[in-house]
């Protein structure tokens, strides 16, 4: 039997993330009344996508224009509730979408047939993985080839154009391939409102000649199906918190453990208050950074094995009950199966399942009711807090540079954390700043976000795009690797073009210093740029953009005066350069075990 979690040849952890409808979602969608008659222009099947999108809370839409969606596209921006967001490519336009969903809870992406499609399905899979609900539209084929046996362009050349819906159905979680106007009410409704309850991305196909066809069954303000909200069995969850609790009041010095599917049960609350009634010692994985408040008088950080914040590892791993809700334990969040932790100890919350130890184990539980049932039954205990505050010592200073010193990556971070604040959210891509940004200590309201169980390199650009289109109150500060933005570059384009203020600090250490850590080679080298340039290009005199190169502190103080001054309503772009083997001691240690882990002999057979 395992006994061990985040171990070598650890079970997979439950996958089955079926939440509750977002607060704004649910609101929006069960207060709409059939109260508008629509005149026949507006009663079309594109209009009626259109108006469900607003609904839902989707006020922007991010597109790439092809011949097979061109026609959908006219009716989705005739709508006045939503906004078309163009990309420069469907890659964009998806994590832009991705980024979109993690403010707003939901975000939605149109391209067109096959060539958009599968552009575009790298990014859904990524939002897949994170548990984001995205709505991806694509403009498909006319309805009259479909069973033809014709050949149509934007296709691999035979007659059986299914190969997309197919790629598709494998990273959604819902398909609908509209063809016909009779059931393509049905088939929407039901395609939204999955993505919403199961917390996935979904796939609606629209026949490019069908979307400007009106139709009875659009004529008035569309009414939902009833979205009934998930509820616990009552008898499951009542034994689930009975024994949970006996677990954990008999515990000298048990802790709690946020995970990042917290997002998709909706169960952040419910974790917080659940720690305000317990008193246990309060940590976060590291892909559930962010979701927690920091400033929470029992957090004690990241727990991230080995690369954990100071004394946060020490506190988790030797505790004798842990409570994990929404955890996911792979080989980078486990650093490489290294985590010491034992599953006899350990109380794992999924979004609708208990397990407790190596058994019992309780389906049909939905995380939120479990936690504010459970927070009624514990005893209060900060035995482990109280350990935590006896042996921290507060973090020490980076060596002061000295004059025009080249700049440091840790003389860098000691910077951008005087920046946070409730108006700002960061964006960490995948690399370093993962490690960097991780230890940065979050003020309320601010937003952080990365992409740990996908990892796609170059995320960042279409993710920044999308969350600050989201919350245009806010300030984008987005962390990117050089190698990262040579991937998806192109939509720094469109966040000027919407007036977007990010601050884009551009770390340029010469290449992919992430995987040179994990394992070296010549191929983990770049072609330098001129990342000023570049972006000085793409702005090209149109709308307002701020390029600079830092090299020293006294530069980069600087540009973060001018940033957050005269040029604070523009895009800064911020290139930072730094030595090439200029790492986190974080990302040192993570390398060595994920390459241990990855260089594995095969077993015996």
């Amino acid at each position: 039997m395992d006994t061990k979690i985040g171990s070598l040849d650890v079970c997979k952890a439950d996958n089955h993330d079926v939440g509750c409808l977002p607060n704004s979602a649910a609101c929006a969608v069960q207060n709409s009344v059939p109260s508008t008659t629509f005149n026949s222009a507006d009663a079309t099947l594109g209009r009626h996508l259109a108006r469900r999108l607003v609904q839902i809370g989707v006020t922007d839409v991010f597109t790439v224009p092809g011949d097979f969606n061109l026609t959908l596209l006219d009716h989705l921006i005739a709508e006045p509730g939503l906004t078309n967001i163009g990309c420069c490519n469907e890659l964009n336009a998806g994590y832009a979408a991705d980024g979109y969903a993690r403010s707003r809870g939901v975000g939605a992406c149109a391209v067109t047939f096959t060539v958009g499609g599968l552009s575009v399905l790298n990014a859904i899979a990524g939002a897949y993985s994170e548990n984001l609900p995205v709505i991806c539209i694509v403009g498909g084929p006319n309805s009259n080839d479909y069973g033809t046996n014709r050949i149509l362009h934007h296709t691999i050349g035979v007659p059986d154009f299914s190969q997309e819906l197919r790629c598709f159905q494998t990273v959604t979680c819902f398909q609908a391939v509209v063809n016909n106007l009779e059931d393509a009410h049905e088939l929407i409704d039901t395609a939204i409102s999955t993505a919403l309850k199961e917390s996935k991305p979904v796939y609606i196909s629209i026949g490019c000649n069908l979307a400007g066809i009106p139709h009875p069954t659009f004529s008035r303000d569309p009414v939902p199906f009833s979205l009934s909200p998930k509820l616990s069995n009552k008898m499951g969850l009542e034994a689930a918190v009975e024994a949970a609790a006996e677990f954990l009041n008999k515990a000298v010095k048990p802790v709690m453990v946020g995970g990042p599917k917290l997002r998709a049960a909706h169960a952040g609350d419910a974790f917080v208050e659940l720690a305000d009634a317990s008193g246990f010692a309060l940590a976060v994985m590291p892909s559930a950074k962010g979701q927690v408040p920091e400033h929470h008088p029992h957090f004690i950080g990241t727990y991230w094995g080995a690369v954990s914040t100071a004394f946060c590892a020490e506190i988790v791993e030797s505790a004798d009950a842990y409570l994990f809700a929404g955890p996911i334990f792979n080989d980078y969040s486990s650093v490489g199966y290294s985590l010491l932790l034992k599953k006899e100890k350990a109380i794992i919350v999924q979004p609708d399942r208990v397990t407790i130890g190596n058994g019992p184990a309780f389906g049909c539980v939905l995380m939120k009711d479990f936690l504010l049932c459970l927070a009624k039954k514990l005893k209060h205990n900060n035995t482990a807090h109280e350990n935590y505050r006896r042996i921290f010592v507060p973090d020490g200073h980076p060596l002061k540079a000295a004059p025009r010193e080249p700049l440091r990556v840790n003389v860098l971070f000691q910077h951008i954390q005087k920046m946070l604040s409730a108006e700002t959210a960061v964006i960490a891509e995948t690399g370093d700043s993962w490690f960097n940004c991780q230890k940065l200590k979050l003020p309320p309201a601010c937003g952080y976000e990365f992409q740990m169980q996908y990892g796609s390199i170059g995320w960042s650009v279409g993710a920044t795009l999308g969350y600050a289109q989201a919350v245009p109150e806010k300030r984008v500060l987005s962390f990117i690797g050089d190698g990262s933005f040579q991937v998806t570059a192109q939509d720094v384009s469109t966040m000027i073009r919407n007036g977007q203020r990010t601050i884009i600090f551009l770390i340029n250490n010469g290449g992919y210093t992430i995987e040179v850590e994990i394992h070296d080679g010549p191929y983990n080298v770049i072609k330098n740029w001129n990342y000023t340039g570049l972006v000085d290009a793409i702005h090209n005199g149109e709308g307002k953009c701020w390029t600079t190169k830092v090299r020293c502190e006294e530069e980069l103080i600087e540009a973060i005066e001018t940033a957050n001054g005269p040029k604070k309503d523009s895009l800064c772009f911020i290139e930072v350069i730094v030595h090439k083997d200029d790492t986190s001691k974080e990302l040192l240690e993570w390398g060595s075990r994920v390459s241990a882990a990855n260089s594995r002999p095969p077993n015996p057979q």
